[in-house]
C-alpha cells in the first residue's frame, strides 16, 4: 500500500492535475516532488509494519526500498540516475538474498529493464549502470543491516 498504490495514485494525481506529462516523471524537478512524497509514503509504510509486528524479512525489504530512494533522490537534483535500473538491480539482490543465489538467474531481466531504458531514450548507458549500482548496493545493504 505504502510502497506502491499510494504512489502511484500520487503520480496519477499529479499526471491528472498536469504537474507531470506520465508516470515516468521525467524532468528532475518534477522527479525530486515525487520522490520525496514517496520517501513519505515508505517511511510511513515501514512505522506500520513495525508497529503491527510484521516480520522482520518483510521490514527489511521495504527498508531496502527506502534507503534506495533516498540514495536516488540525492543524485537526481544533479543528475537522472534511472529509478528503472536501481529497482530492477536490487531486486536481484534481495531475491538472492532472501532466497538463494539461483535467484541471480533473474539478473538478465534487470539488464532488459536497463536496456529499454535507454532504447526508448529515457536514460543514457552511464545513468542506466549509475542505477544499477547504487539500486543493486543501496538495497542490499540496507536489507541485510535491517535483516
Amino acid at each position: 500500500m505504502f510502497a506502491a498504490v499510494i504512489p502511484l495514485a500520487f503520480i496519477k494525481y499529479g499526471i491528472h492535475r498536469g504537474r507531470w506529462a506520465d508516470r515516468h516523471v521525467g524532468p528532475r524537478p518534477q522527479r525530486i516532488i515525487v520522490m520525496g512524497f514517496v520517501t513519505v509514503s515508505v517511511t510511513t509504510g515501514i512505522a506500520s509494519l513495525s508497529a503491527l509486528g510484521a516480520p522482520r524479512t518483510m521490514v527489511a525489504l521495504v527498508s531496502a526500498m527506502l534507503a534506495t530512494v533516498v540514495a536516488l533522490l540525492a543524485v537526481t537534483p544533479a543528475w537522472k540516475i534511472s529509478v528503472h535500473a536501481a529497482v530492477s538491480c536490487g531486486s536481484v539482490a534481495l531475491l538472492a538474498m532472501a532466497y538463494g543465489p539461483l535467484m541471480l538467474l533473474a539478473g538478465p531481466l534487470a539488464a532488459v529493464v536497463g536496456w529499454s531504458r535507454i532504447e526508448l531514450q529515457d536514460h543514457t548507458l552511464a545513468q542506466v549502470l549509475a542505477g544499477s549500482a547504487v539500486g543493486g548496493a543501496v538495497a542490499a545493504g540496507a536489507f541485510a543491516l535491517v535483516r
